[in-house]
């Protein structure tokens, strides 16, 4: 009887957002972005067995997310629809990634997902087919396929390759989720910072590139406030995504540790190394 073919431990890293502006809102509502999207080496771990009855079953329980409701899950079937795969899945997922922490966690997750079950089931899509298919699931989850950092527009899913230095980051986790919807309804939010062009970012590493988000989301939660002034003491703090996390870059390992060292107890803190690849890349052509 031959070994039920598997893939244990398949990263899902996480993202941080090396600057976030909202330019406008299309009729739909969705926000019209520019952002530049990092991969770190700070992941969620995924392991995936292949079922023969075409059942798809998460087999651990995810705080605070109900299977059904389980971006895997979703992405899971998605591709199985989509495929006309007879095959199921049993998904573990081990979450290191805070919710609501504007890591991009649930996106990654489903993301790896895909990739995984896509080269164990041999359902044979193209990293922009799957790219395409992922939309479905949100606009954070093509990136995580695409492979690398990104320079994004529309929505988030207009992307092209960005280089960006080697680094370490400090995150801190403020103890809050903060709930997205809520950021972007919010009557504060600017909505027409002026277009950059990819060169704009690339070339100019001095300028402070900000999170149009970011003061909104410290109106309605001072714990992100309080975490990001008291990192602006060691560099150019800011908030990833729609928050909660706040991080600072660092050029040496050492330089982030002394921080790290520093950071009060009362949030939950650590470091991680940019990432140039994403580490399940060579799983989707």
């Amino acid at each position: 009887m031959s070994p039920t073919p598997q893939l244990n431990n398949c990263p899902a890293p996480a993202k941080l957002n090396l600057f976030l502006h909202v330019t406008g809102r299309r009729a739909d509502g969705y926000h019209l972005l520019q952002t530049a999207f990092q991969l770190i080496d700070r992941c969620d771990y995924l392991d995936v067995a292949v079922r023969d009855d075409g059942l798809i079953h998460r087999c651990n329980e995810v705080p605070g997310v109900a299977a059904e409701n389980d971006l895997i899950v979703r992405a899971a079937k998605l591709l199985q629809s989509h495929s006309g795969c007879k095959l199921g899945a049993n998904l573990t997922l081990h979450k290191h990634l805070p919710m609501g922490g504007g890591l991009g966690g649930g996106s990654s997750d489903a993301a790896t997902a895909l990739m995984a079950l896509n080269h164990l089931w041999n359902t044979g899509l193209t990293r922009s087919e799957l790219m395409a298919l992922a939309l479905q699931l949100g606009a954070d989850v093509p990136f995580f396929l695409f492979g690398e950092n990104a320079f994004a527009e529309g929505i988030g899913e207009e992307l092209q390759a960005l280089d960006t230095p080697s680094c370490w980051f400090v995150v801190i986790e403020p103890g809050v989720q903060v709930p997205t919807p809520a950021i972007f309804s919010a009557k504060e939010l600017t909505r027409d910072t002026k277009p950059v062009r990819i060169a704009d970012f690339s070339s100019t590493e001095e300028i402070h590139w900000k999170n149009d988000l970011q003061t909104v989301a410290c109106a309605l939660f001072p714990q992100v406030e309080a975490a990001i002034q008291w990192l602006s003491k060691y560099g150019h703090a800011r908030m990833t995504g729609s928050g909660a996390c706040v991080f600072c870059a660092f050029a040496e390992e050492s330089a982030a540790d002394k921080v790290l060292e520093q950071v009060p107890d009362c949030w939950t803190s650590w470091k991680a190394k940019a990432l140039n690849r994403h580490p399940m890349a060579q799983y989707v052509k």
